[in-house]
């Protein structure tokens, strides 16, 4: 009984003494939410697989071009125009590994498009998506960004102007809108 009444003791002591000891040190300010900007950019992605410099290399995987399985290390050409003497605007760099089984070929991207010439210089766009390669119109999601891209999300809208069957090389039409502070 007499350890009841001192555990009872103790237990209302500390209830009342713990909100006196206990502090929460912050600074209050009023949130103002930043307006968002919605920009829109066009430009070419070239991915070489082929040749002495390809752009696109594996580095796991099966040997088969593009089987389930592969892993690509990229760094590619983001050029104005689909000719690979367009002027260049940046580049691709990150991966991306072939993810389907089956035979419509599907790949998970994570890329980041970093901006080198232009109003964009040295900002960047983060890729990380699904890319279903055999579907005419398809969408990348862009989860961030870097400099004037910040905190930027939106979508990538790809088409494929050309590709080569034989060696994988391909020039794909990005269209972006992003949303960003």
């Amino acid at each position: 009984m007499e350890r009841a009444i001192i555990f009872t003791c103790i237990l209302l002591l500390t209830t009342y003494t713990t909100p006196a000891q206990s502090k929460y040190y912050g600074k209050s300010s009023t949130y103002k939410p930043a307006k968002l900007k919605k920009t829109y950019l066009h430009f070419f992605l070239h991915d070489v697989l082929s040749g002495a410099k390809p752009t696109a290399v594996r580095i796991a995987g099966p040997r088969d071009l593009l089987a389930f399985g592969s892993v690509y290390a990229i760094d590619d050409v983001l050029t104005e125009g689909p000719e690979a003497t367009s002027e260049v605007v940046g580049n691709a760099q990150g991966m991306y590994m072939s993810s389907s089984q089956g035979k419509n070929l599907t790949l998970v991207m994570c890329v980041d498009l970093g901006f080198t010439a232009g109003k964009y210089k040295g900002s960047s766009l983060s890729v990380l998506s699904r890319n279903p390669v055999t579907e005419s119109r398809r969408e990348l999601a862009v989860v961030g960004g870097r400099g004037r891209f910040r905190r930027a999300q939106g979508t990538i809208f790809v088409k494929t102007h050309t590709v080569n069957y034989t060696n994988g090389d391909a020039v794909l039409e990005y269209n972006v809108e992003v949303v960003h502070p």
